[in-house]
């Protein structure tokens, strides 16, 4: 079953008031047109990014030799994630600029037609057995190329689809939004169990292993072509209020003008990242190798995890928009200090099974990667018109690189703690830093995306 709202339900959310705070409203089909938009690009986005994270993990002697050791073999396999994580900042600058000097829509369309492409040339790689240990270089070098092109689509695409919406909605929007995040992960573990479910995946010349992997990327290209046809025909840019005036260095005019409120986004955001990762990349591994589940339970509990998540987004964002984006972040951060990192814990030193894993699971998914609830609208409230998309691709992005490495920060806890608990206490930490950069950032929900004099600046 899929964790999005039914079809009907997102039409009717969107359809009630999808307009501006303007005077006299702007075409509601745009609006509606943007924000679908925004969800479709976002759900794209994320669907590839989760690619070789839980598609490639059955698939791992494809393009590693088997004489590496499992030490190795897991530190190449979290740099092919590390990668995308990496490259994307350095596309959020990049795209970030021409979204806010040449406009949201045509630079969300080159950037959904790059990683499209790239997502297509991963399909086809050779493996190990034919060209040894470019395989891998080769999958490492074009998942940070890709990381580019995504970093430039939600740096366009996020912001366009804020900006067309109505003040009193956006944390409903941005959170419907995101929980397409968990939603594509969601899809890509019911894609691999039914692939491991159809072909044998033992071995390196298993059906899965060989080709069966190719599939999900195949499919993440198809989407790609389907969005850039949809921005194509249907997306158009904001009314000219809410771009603000065009400054031929908006990255400049961000770190000269609002160093303060880049440097509070970056401590939220590297703690959302950082939970994100244990969530995400950590977990499916920990279960495995500590509580040896099968390929495929760890596939459905990873599941049965990230649709928790996609279901409890929508109730963030209203939450955040009733209560406040403040004080939801401060709440939430607390709340992954102790419940998230406690049920990561708990699970870990239960006595295993697929029971205890979704049950404690639910519970991780609700309470590591609920930030991104309401973090579209958040971000983009965050900086002007004339620097949004730059302010929020950086502030969103920049925050990657420390988390990306992951894998050294567990290693520091050997001989101190299992490897197994190590990383709730990371969570901890994550929760610790969200809270803390909720608090130290003003209340947004009520700023007018036309109106510069609105958005509160840090003293």
């Amino acid at each position: 079953m899929s964790p999005l709202p039914p079809a009907e339900q997102q039409s009717a959310i969107l359809d009630d008031d999808a307009h501006p705070n303007t005077p006299h409203g702007p075409d509601t089909a745009k609006a509606r047109a943007a924000v679908r938009g925004g969800a479709f690009a976002y759900f794209v986005d994320q669907f590839d990014i989760y690619l070789p994270i839980v598609v490639l993990a059955p698939a791992t002697d494809y393009f590693q030799s088997a004489h590496l050791s499992a030490s190795t073999t897991a530190l190449l396999a979290s740099l092919v994630f590390a990668s995308t994580l990496i490259g994307r900042p350095l596309g959020a600058i990049i795209f970030g600029h021409f979204a806010d000097t040449v406009g949201r829509k045509r630079t969300t369309l080159v950037a959904v037609g790059g990683f499209g492409v790239i997502t297509l040339i991963t399909a086809c790689l050779p493996g190990h057995e034919t060209i040894g240990t470019w395989s891998v270089g080769l999958l490492i070098a074009l998942r940070f190329i890709d990381g580019i092109f995504l970093g430039g689509e939600y740096t366009t695409a996020v912001p366009l689809a804020m900006e067309w919406s109505p003040r009193h909605k956006r944390g409903l929007y941005a959170s419907v939004i995101t929980s397409t995040s968990p939603a594509a992960y969601a899809m890509i573990a019911a894609l691999t169990l039914l692939l491991l479910q159809a072909m044998p995946s033992t071995g390196l010349h298993s059906s899965y292993v060989q080709w069966g992997w190719r599939i999900p990327f195949l499919v993440g290209a198809v989407l790609s072509a389907l969005l850039f046809r949809y921005y194509l025909k249907q997306v158009h840019e904001p009314p000219p209020e809410y771009t603000g005036e065009r400054h031929k260095l908006p990255l400049v005019q961000l770190l000269v003008r609002y160093p303060k409120s880049l440097a509070q986004v970056f401590v939220l955001m590297t703690g959302t990242w950082l939970a994100t990762n244990m969530e995400a990349a950590v977990t499916p591994g920990q279960l495995k190798e500590h509580l040896a589940l099968s390929s495929k339970q760890v596939t459905l509990t990873m599941l049965v995890i990230n649709a928790s998540a996609a279901l409890c987004y929508p109730l963030f964002g209203l939450l955040s928009q009733r209560i406040g984006r403040r004080r939801f972040y401060i709440g939430y951060g607390l709340s992954v200090m102790v419940i998230g990192a406690g049920s990561y814990a708990l699970l870990m030193v239960s006595d295993g099974g697929l029971g205890a894993a979704v049950g404690w699971g639910v519970m991780i998914g609700v309470f590591t990667v609920g930030t991104f609830g309401p973090i579209a609208a958040y971000l983009t409230e965050r900086f002007p018109a004339s620097i949004r998309s730059t302010g929020y691709g950086v502030g969103y992005s920049l925050a990657l690189i420390a988390p990306a490495f992951y894998q050294f920060y567990l290693r520091q806890f050997d001989g101190v703690m299992p490897s197994h608990l190590a990383p709730a206490v990371l969570i901890a930490l994550a929760g610790a830093l969200i809270a803390f950069g909720g608090f130290l950032g003003p209340e947004t929900k009520d700023v007018d995306m036309a109106d510069d004099s609105t958005i509160p600046k840090l003293a």
